[in-house]
């Protein structure tokens, strides 16, 4: 799939030739600049984006027990994209504003979500439940700010909002590689206590596991997961959501499975990303639009496949 991205563009290339242009023996200059200019950081953060979103995904689905406790249901893809949405809207901010602003805001959702889910001791369903609250509020609160905005501020948020790798450089990608590389191994050292943590709290503490202390920190890295990636790319919905499910399908194990989950949402996003290309070529959509597209469906079949395993308990 990474050689067949980077082929395909206004300038169609043979495997060949990106294998050369990558390797540096090609003779095609024009090549070697679509190759490594253009699409291999586009590439390369669209894998790395989709691995931060199945992990973070994963983590979340395991730490509530509920296939629908992902960060986007959970309402931290909404708020992290408030506090990009203040920044341009309200303050004007620039894109390092911008990321800024939805690493406090997916931080600040994350914080209220745990703190009012944890007033009778946290229970995944409690969990869910409250965080589909604060999203909606946070919908509407951003459908607000951009009623309230200027046009050319409305339209830059609508763009931004969809989702899209369409102006990726590779200062960007070096930067969100830089982050993920501390991130993502940081919540893989954790799926060994996370894995515990499914016997059940009591189990999980008689065994050596401070609860309370890794809870927090899996909530605090997957909220910076997700929040990274929103700062980047604008809110892409739904591979948080079903990664980690397919992941534990195709694999049939039943652990956190963080890093089969990292796997699985890198070939969704690049996937969805070439399908936003060249569906409707020369047209390209965002790639927010295909994964949500997808995602609806999957959600339906989702509750759909619950609902029936429910009922014939």
């Amino acid at each position: 799939m990474i050689i067949f991205a980077l082929m395909l563009g206004d300038y169609p290339l043979g495997p060949g030739d990106v294998v050369a242009s990558l390797l540096g023996t090609g003779d095609d200059p024009l090549a070697q600049f679509f190759v490594r200019e253009l699409r291999a950081p586009r590439v390369v953060t669209a894998l790395l984006i989709g691995a931060a979103l199945g992990t973070s995904g994963a983590i979340f689905q395991t730490l509530t027990g509920n296939p629908l406790g992902s960060p986007d249901i959970t309402g931290f893809t909404v708020g992290a994209a408030t506090g990009a949405l203040l920044q341009i809207i309200v303050f004007g901010g620039g894109p390092l504003a911008v990321g800024l602003g939805a690493l406090f805001g997916g931080s600040a959702t994350g914080a209220v979500v745990y703190l009012l889910s944890r007033s009778n001791g946290i229970t995944g369903t409690r969990f869910v439940l409250i965080g589909i609250g604060v999203a909606a509020v946070l919908q509407g609160l951003n459908g607000l700010l951009i009623v309230r905005a200027s046009l050319t501020a409305a339209q830059t948020a609508a763009q931004w909002l969809a989702g899209s790798f369409n102006a990726t450089t590779w200062g960007e990608t070096v930067i969100l590689t830089a982050v993920l590389m501390i991130l993502i191994p940081c919540a893989l050292a954790l799926s060994r206590p996370l894995g515990v943590m499914l016997t059940g709290p009591d189990l999980a503490v008689g065994l050596g596991v401070p609860v309370d202390t890794r809870r927090i920190q899996l909530i605090v890295l997957g909220v910076a997961l997700v929040a990274v990636c929103v700062a980047v790319a604008g809110p892409i919905a739904f591979i948080a959501l079903a990664a980690p499910q397919l992941a534990r399908r195709l694999t049939r194990t039943s652990g956190p499975g963080l890093g089969t989950a990292a796997l699985m949402g890198g070939f969704l996003v690049l996937t969805s990303d070439v399908i936003s290309q060249r569906l409707f070529a020369p047209t390209q959509l965002p790639v927010g639009v295909v994964t949500g597209s997808l995602g609806g469906v999957y959600l339906i079949w989702l509750l759909a496949h619950e609902w029936r395993k429910d009922h014939h308990a």
